[in-house]
């Protein structure tokens, strides 16, 4: 069964730096366009970030761009996402997940245009 597995998350202090990562075990993930979720307590998972199989072409919420960057090594069959300029409202669990398709979909925000997921990590940003 296809799995994916994110880390780097922990507790960081306002204005401060995480890279999270999201590797594959069973599968290569350089077929897939990989997106990035977050879902905060008591809200509904968001959209951050989405990358092409390639690497060639980025999507970003407005909430994040300018203070994440996606990117992927697909030789080391991973995918990262380097969140600086960390603010409060960033707090939330993220999430990686596989697009079935080499290009992100065009509705690359909703969470149903992906099929495999990882179980998440936890990122905090407070002082």
């Amino acid at each position: 069964q296809l799995q994916l597995v994110e880390s780097g998350g922990g507790l960081v202090q306002p204005g401060g730096s995480l890279r999270l990562s999201c590797a594959a075990s069973e599968f290569t993930l350089d077929s897939y366009a990989i997106g990035w979720f977050r879902q905060a307590s008591g809200k509904q998972r968001e959209g951050v970030s989405c990358i092409s199989s390639s690497g060639g072409s980025t999507n970003y919420a407005g909430s994040v761009k300018g203070r994440f960057t996606i990117s992927r090594d697909n030789a080391k069959n991973t995918v990262h996402l380097q969140m600086n300029s960390l603010k409060p409202e960033d707090t939330a669990v993220y999430y990686c997940a596989t697009a079935p398709r080499e290009q992100c979909p065009s509705n690359w925000v909703d969470w149903v245009e992906y099929d495999y997921w990882g179980q998440g990590t936890q990122v905090t940003v407070s002082s």
